[in-house]
């Protein structure tokens, strides 16, 4: 027991010889009944280097797992691998690919990858469900969700074909799809997906399981935008202590926990305690994927957002510059999160007095948010908030209480279509 004690602290260490250890396992194919380690067989070079990868995704370090993975297709294409061999080399790079925020590449290998699972399996096999589950995904994070939706209804019609209701393996497929609504502003809807999803969760996973900690998460931030913060805080709490003992305190996997937390506290009016959550997020996601990922401009626009609503103008100008410019050149002009940077910068130029700049962004953050996704969505009445501070500020009253009407006529419609919604939904 004394011994056991000793070792706890080491805590790094005894990670880094676990990784090891797999690595040993999967390059030299230990035998266990000889006890010694033999080389590893010609044609499985490609699959080594996959397992090898994949440790390294699993802990979130990308930029060690893209050489292995990138090697690994490169070896299953000169060695004339099977179909079957290929794809999971094209499919394994689409993830890593859009975790590091490269999404145009991970959707041309996902694509790619998919169609030779299409010719090796038949066509509801539960392996192409995955791979449809990682195309919506990468749409998701494009912004493009009306060609994420039929991709993941597909998804989980195979997986109901052939899986009983109450399968675990049902459960990933009912998160994605809730994460996809509250994207789409349908909160009451995912609710019912998530609670479905949970249940199975916590029946399979069970509640300290790191899975049931992310699903917790997202629960919880769909909760702050529903303005229910208590029980936000109370899920998040939760699963915080669920990753940081997995994880460790610091872990930048444990980014987006932080940033549902410091929306509670930016709720709560706590903007110090909000700040530190958001500057930890940022100074997390930026050592390790570097200051140009889509993610690192998400947590730079909340923190503009904060630094606005605190009356740091100065700190939010910079912020959010440099938001909205990582944002367009990651994800596009045309990316919802983008059009919420763009607002942001818009209420900036409002209180320096810029109006015509101000109207300009408005306008376009209105037009790519209707675009994507309608003209009801939360997110199309916090834009039309901005121009109607706007509009008072350069004295057209009439402008302004027309569009006062049009966000009273998209809160009544969510609140009969989808339920309450928090004043401040920005996603």
């Amino acid at each position: 027991m004394a011994a056991v004690k000793e070792l706890l602290p080491k805590r790094k260490n005894v990670k880094n010889f676990a990784f090891a250890l797999v690595c040993c396992l999967v390059l030299f194919n230990v035998d266990v009944v000889q006890g010694r380690p033999s080389p590893i067989k010609r044609g499985c070079s490609s699959r080594a280097l996959r397992a090898m990868a994949r440790v390294y995704m699993a802990y979130g370090d990308y930029t060690k797992a893209q050489p292995l993975a990138e090697q690994a297709l490169t070896l299953a294409k000169t060695k004339d691998s099977s179909d079957l061999q290929l794809s999971l080399c094209l499919i394994d790079l689409a993830w890593l690919y859009k975790n590091q925020g490269k999404l145009a590449d991970a959707e041309r290998m996902c694509k790619s990858g998919l169609k030779l699972q299409e010719k090796v399996y038949y066509k509801d096999h539960p392996y192409i469900a995955y791979t449809l589950r990682n195309l919506s995904s990468i749409y998701q994070e494009q912004g493009k969700y009306r060609q994420a939706k039929p991709v993941l209804e597909r998804a989980m019609d195979i997986m109901q074909k052939t899986h009983p209701p109450d399968d675990q393996v049902i459960a990933p497929f009912q998160v994605d799809i809730a994460e996809l609504l509250v994207a789409q502003g349908n909160f009451a809807e995912a609710e019912i997906y998530y609670q479905s999803a949970l249940a199975l969760i916590n029946n399979s996973y069970g509640p300290n399981h790191l899975y049931t900690a992310s699903v917790l998460g997202s629960i919880a931030k769909l909760y702050t935008l529903q303005g229910r913060y208590n029980e936000a805080e109370t899920l998040i709490n939760g699963a915080l202590v669920i990753q940081q003992k997995v994880y460790g305190p610091d872990h930048h996997l444990i980014a987006p926990t932080w940033l549902t937390m410091a929306r509670i506290y930016k709720a709560k009016e706590d903007y110090a305690g909000a700040e530190k959550l958001v500057q930890r997020a940022l100074d997390a996601v930026e050592n390790k994927q570097g200051s140009e990922h889509p993610l690192v401009g998400k947590v730079l626009n909340l923190l503009g957002e904060l630094y606005i609503t605190d009356g740091k103008y100065a700190e939010a100008e910079r912020i959010c510059r440099r938001a909205a410019n990582v944002l367009e050149s990651s994800l596009g002009e045309d990316n919802d999160f983008t059009a919420m940077a763009f607002n942001n910068l818009a209420r900036l130029y409002i209180h320096k007095g810029n109006y015509a700049r101000a109207n300009e962004l408005c306008q376009k953050a209105l037009q790519t948010l209707e675009n994507v996704f309608d003209r009801n969505h939360p997110n199309v009445a916090v834009v039309l908030e901005t121009m109607v501070q706007l509009h008072h500020k350069a004295g057209n009253l009439a402008e302004a209480a027309k569009l006062d009407q049009r966000i009273e006529e998209i809160r009544a419609y969510r609140q009969v279509a989808y339920g309450p919604i928090a004043m401040d939904s920005k996603q």
